[in-house]
């Protein structure tokens, strides 16, 4: 498996598991909508500015993000650990924006509660057919 395995394998899946530490030092787990936008090692989400998970990447960086594909016979699935990064920079948050997005920041792109999560990854584990394989992106 390559990383570029990888990044395909994550474009075609629609839902994503972020992590993200709280202040207890618990991992916290959340469903998102998957990556606006894949560029080369780095995966782009919308989120809420609002939202307790940015309070805890701005905290602590660390984060895996987890995609996976559960078929009839066969599943797999990609655990990828990296940084996440909190970006409220307008160019960043107008490349992701997408129409119908008013339907969540009432402002629009330039709403104070919009703002994007970067995440660089480092290193992931593939499973499938019983077996994992990591994978370092360089």
């Amino acid at each position: 498996m390559t990383t570029q395995e990888i990044l395909e394998f994550i474009s075609e899946q629609k839902t994503a598991i972020i992590a993200s530490v709280n202040d207890e030092g618990y991992p916290v787990m959340r469903a998102m909508l998957a990556p606006r936008k894949i560029d080369g090692k780095d995966l782009y989400f919308s989120t809420n500015t609002s939202s307790s998970k940015v309070k805890q990447y701005l905290d602590n960086p660390k984060a895996c993000v987890y995609f996976y594909k559960r078929g009839r016979f066969k599943y797999q699935g990609a655990a990828i650990i990296g940084t996440m990064q909190v970006c409220q920079d307008q160019p960043t948050k107008d490349m992701i924006w997408r129409f119908g997005d008013t339907l969540f920041y009432k402002k629009g792109v330039t709403d104070p509660d919009y703002c994007v999560l970067k995440f660089t990854c480092q290193q992931a584990e593939y499973y499938c057919d019983f077996k994992v394989e990591k994978v370092k992106f360089d």
